[in-house]
């Protein structure tokens, strides 16, 4: 796997996915709060499934 991920794109996916769990946690949304370990998990690996299928790179590296 390739990151496909910018730094800023991972720092949004990873407070994102931490205020959906907290939320959740809190009682404030609900279940469909536990979405939020998708971007969580996504912000902290630095690749997203869905950017590869799309052909999305937001990664500042220079791809091969």
């Amino acid at each position: 796997m390739k990151t496909n991920e910018g730094t800023i794109d991972r720092i949004v996916r990873i407070a994102v996915g931490i205020l959906l769990l907290a939320l959740t946690y809190n009682h404030t949304i609900g279940a469909w709060g536990w979405i939020g370990v998708v971007p969580l998990l996504t912000g902290a690996i630095g690749w997203c499934p869905l950017y590869t299928l799309l052909g999305v790179n937001t990664c500042p590296a220079k791809s091969n």
